[in-house]
């Protein structure tokens, strides 16, 4: 039972049992309301800062949104410029790589042309090559048919006969020598020029002691160079010799003769290392010359028959020049006459003048009818031409 101020209530009535358990529950919900209020106290008082930091969150991402629309913004206007920079970058590509591109065709056709010209004038080289090459091989040819020629006495004599005979006939006038001329003695001269006296004809006789010259070049030791030195001594000696006996005859010929070494080697061999051969010729009267030498010396010869040639003909050059002297006397007369001819022409064109001004005076005045001012003329002098004198 239960008490209330005066009323008493049982327990186990429905009705009691109702209010009971209501209260009951008001006051659990009651109870559970304070400690929900409370909580949400604690709650909103725990949340505040966080709320706090979800607006600041908030704000940055909406700073961040809004930079993030700048970057697309700024990323589009780079994304534009590089587009425009990668098009002009582009094009500067494609015009410099035409350029190269032309300038390469330039270059390869440029080095085109020059190497086939190049190839061309290396074709012409190397036929001039070939050329040389064939005149070497045939100079091979020829210097063995020479060591053939001079290996033989009789050829060797011709070698030097037909050397001889070259530099004559480029340095005289063919009438001024006679090649293989057969002397009074019946001696046969390779050349005989035709001097004036003095010191009158004078023989050239060609001798080659190539012999000998060889030994003195392959000797090795003292006595093979003494003994080649005594070949050369003997052979040069029975050259100068047989020269001075057979071609300086007195009255026909000179008194000297001229011995032709058709090798340069074997003179300056003589002029260097044997002196006295040289002296030996001089006093025999015999001239050593070698090719060069012997050119000189017939240019001078050639001197001689010239200033003779002249003296032979200064009284023909008299004659021509005393009719030379008539014929410009002759010249000057009639130069003369014809000086008087063309002044007498000259006179009578300025009278001819004269008389065409008269009459094309008198010409104009019949075409204005003007017959009263026509005076007569005075007779013309007229002075006759000359006749030639």
């Amino acid at each position: 039972m239960i008490t209330i101020g005066e009323t008493t209530y049982a327990l186990n009535d429905p009705i009691m049992l109702a209010a009971l358990i209501g209260s009951a529950i008001v006051l659990i919900v009651l109870i559970l309301l304070i400690v929900s209020v409370r909580a949400a106290g604690r709650s909103a008082r725990t949340l505040e800062p966080m709320a706090r930091q979800m607006g600041d969150l908030g704000a940055r991402v909406q700073g961040l949104s809004d930079g993030q629309e700048r970057l697309a913004g700024g990323l589009h206007h780079v994304s534009e410029a590089q587009a425009q920079s990668q098009t002009a970058m582009l094009q500067l590509m494609e015009k410099r790589l035409a350029e190269v591109q032309e300038r390469m065709g330039e270059n390869l056709s440029g080095s085109a042309r020059r190497t086939a010209q190049s190839l061309g004038e290396l074709q012409q080289r190397l036929t001039v090559i070939d050329k040389a090459q064939e005149n070497i091989t045939k100079l091979s040819g020829d210097v063995l048919s020479l060591q053939d020629i001079l290996s033989n006495k009789q050829t060797r004599g011709a070698f030097g006969e037909i050397q001889l005979n070259d530099i004559v006939s480029k340095a005289l006038p063919s009438d001024s020598y006679t090649l293989q001329a057969t002397l009074s003695n019946g001696k046969r001269a390779d050349c005989l020029i035709h001097l004036p006296n003095p010191p009158g004809p004078i023989c050239v006789d060609s001798k080659f002691p190539l012999e000998a010259y060889e030994a003195l070049r392959r000797a090795a030791t003292d006595w093979e160079v003494n003994e080649a030195a005594k070949f050369l001594r003997t052979s040069v000696k029975k050259h100068i010799k047989d020269i001075s006996e057979k071609y300086i005859l007195d009255g026909e010929t000179a008194d000297g003769a001229l011995m032709f070494l058709p090798s340069e080697a074997v003179y300056a061999e003589l002029h260097a290392n044997f002196p006295e051969l040289v002296r030996e010729g001089f006093s025999a009267r015999v001239w050593i010359v070698s090719p060069t030498t012997c050119m000189a010396t017939l240019n001078t010869m050639r001197a001689i028959l010239k200033d003779a040639r002249m003296r032979e003909q200064a009284g023909a050059i008299r004659r021509e020049l005393g009719l030379l002297f008539a014929d410009v006397d002759r010249l000057g007369t009639r130069v003369e006459n014809l000086d008087r001819h063309f002044h007498q022409a000259s006179k009578d064109i300025s009278e001819i003048k004269v008389s065409a001004e008269k009459a094309g005076r008198r010409a104009k005045r019949l075409d204005n009818f003007d017959f009263e001012e026509l005076a007569p003329e005075p007779a013309p002098n007229i002075v006759p031409l000359g006749k030639d004198g």
